[in-house]
């Protein structure tokens, strides 16, 4: 021990090593934020509290603030990684406390944004869709009158509000799902979470999960998601056991508790009631057909979406 203590005493008489500490302790107390800290609380910190926390102040000086010596988050040269210091008073000792970072904050963001959009075999470019692209695609009268009700629709939107969806109707590759992928991201913006399916598939695992046991819950996360997105309804033919059996309840549920409802189509309302109209083993039943049409009508407003074939 007295040999330990005759070496430090030793080092930190060296003259060598004190004028390295003096110029340390001068650079770091003459950084701009820990000057700004420091006469901010002069009345509350003395001589001994800097010198006791020099250790902290370096600390700080060399850390990266707001992101500042740092490309992005993975680039992160901070100690905790996405997380930078803030001076603090902690009793009679300076202190650090670590606070998420403006890079991490944007991360976690983009994250929460990205939780918000659910999707069932909708391709992943559909789900980073913006408007602004939209409308970079072309200006026909439909695409901007579509724009302007989708953007009406996410500025009004209130939960359990009687508020309809859009029926989005048009020819193949005039953007129909892309467009309920840009409403999906506005509707995320705003903390609102949405639900995008791709019908005929959606059908035919419904139609698997007879087997596994999971046919009431899936039906149950589709009936009740806040907002929900069918595309390409009409796809396919349907049989009458999923279209009475699965979409009618979905969208029967839907209605009593008015919750928005999107969806797309390459048929209109007449076209798509003839489809429903017969069932696969080519029977006309145009009741139950009726039945569907009625509630997609109340739920959604039909709007053609009109351009060119941009798949092409």
């Amino acid at each position: 021990m007295e040999r330990i203590d005759r070496a430090l005493s030793k080092l930190t008489n060296n003259t060598e090593f004190q004028n390295r500490y003096e110029n340390l302790k001068h650079e770091v107390l003459n950084e701009k934020e820990i000057r700004h800290f420091l006469n901010e609380n002069s009345t509350r910190i003395t001589g001994e509290m800097v010198e006791k926390g020099l250790s902290k102040l370096y600390e700080f000086s060399s850390q990266s603030k707001n992101c500042d010596k740092c490309p992005n988050l993975q680039g992160c040269i901070n100690f905790l990684e996405g997380y930078h210091p803030k001076l603090i008073l902690q009793g009679n000792a300076i202190a650090l406390n670590y606070e998420p970072c403006p890079q991490k904050i944007m991360d976690d963001e983009k994250r929460r944004h990205q939780k918000l959009i659910q999707s069932l075999y909708v391709p992943k470019d559909i789900l980073s869709a913006t408007l602004e692209d939209f409308i970079m695609t072309g200006s026909e009268g439909s695409r901007m009158e579509a724009v302007n009700k989708a953007t009406t629709f996410v500025e009004q939107f209130v939960p359990g509000a009687k508020q309809k969806g859009l029926y989005l109707y048009g020819s193949f590759g005039v953007g129909k799902t892309y467009l309920l992928g840009a409403i999906a991201n506005e509707l995320a913006k705003k903390q609102i979470s949405s639900l995008i399916v791709y019908v005929p598939d959606f059908l035919r695992e419904i139609k698997a999960s007879i087997s596994d046991n999971t046919l009431n819950e899936k039906i149950e996360i589709t009936k009740k998601a806040h907002v929900l997105m069918l595309d390409d309804i009409g796809a396919e033919a349907m049989s009458s056991w999923a279209r009475d059996e699965v979409l009618g309840p979905i969208l029967q549920f839907r209605m009593l508790e008015n919750l928005p409802t999107f969806f797309t189509s390459n048929f209109n309302f007449d076209g798509l009631q003839t489809h429903l109209t017969v069932s696969q083993r080519g029977e006309r039943e145009e009741v139950k057909a009726a039945r569907i049409m009625e509630r997609i009508k109340y739920l959604a407003e039909p709007l053609q979406l009109g351009g060119e074939n941009r798949r092409l």
